[in-house]
């Protein structure tokens, strides 16, 4: 067993903004390892963001975030379930992150399940032609189109984007990490984007 010094606890605790007891199990329960550390505590975000989803979230915050130049813009209701939790700097981060996220990336939707049947019928028909255009045989093009679909969700449904702080990471991960911090249910309620002109 590795000895868990304070100054690890510390580097951990920089790395991910968890707190101190949950940096120091996470370090106990993965001998010392700072990458299966900070993989455990995502972990348990997860986990514990799971196990909230049914609670409500109707306290929070709405956040601005306009790019240099004032040409775009973008604004966003996250919620949370207590006023406690939304008045922390930690939350207004996260509600400034997804804004400027909106702003930069430009989703369409918040999640999978908001992308109505008919738009992804035509997006499998569209890449299923191109791949068959390609050469591809049917059956292979299928599996392609569906391929090519996921991409799709990754470009246009903010859950899924990968954040543009550290593309390792989607917005899910970084909402599950913050709800495995605060031990709140978190969401993003709505968003609107603004570009000068449009």
């Amino acid at each position: 067993m590795a000895t868990i010094t304070s100054e690890l606890v510390k580097q951990l605790r920089e790395k991910t903004g968890a707190g101190m007891m949950d940096c120091k199990r996470a370090l106990e329960e993965t001998n010392g390892n700072m990458d299966a550390a900070i993989e455990y505590l995502r972990k348990r975000g997860a986990a514990t963001a799971a196990k909230r989803a049914d609670k409500v979230a109707n306290q929070g915050v709405v956040e601005a975030y306009i790019h240099a130049g004032g040409r775009i813009g973008a604004m966003v209701e996250l919620n949370c379930e207590t006023d406690f939790v939304a008045k922390t700097p930690g939350f207004k981060q996260l509600a400034h992150d997804i804004a400027m996220q909106v702003a930069a990336m430009n989703p369409q939707y918040i999640s999978r399940d908001q992308v109505d049947h008919a738009t992804i019928e035509k997006e499998l028909e569209i890449y299923k032609t191109q791949a068959i255009n390609e050469g591809k045989p049917e059956h292979v093009a299928e599996k392609i189109a569906q391929g090519r679909l996921e991409k799709f969700f990754q470009e246009f449904v903010l859950l899924e984007q990968s954040f543009i702080k550290d593309s390792g990471k989607t917005i899910k991960d970084i909402i599950d990490e913050e709800v495995g911090r605060v031990g709140e249910k978190i969401s993003i309620r709505r968003f609107v984007r603004f570009h000068l002109g449009e």
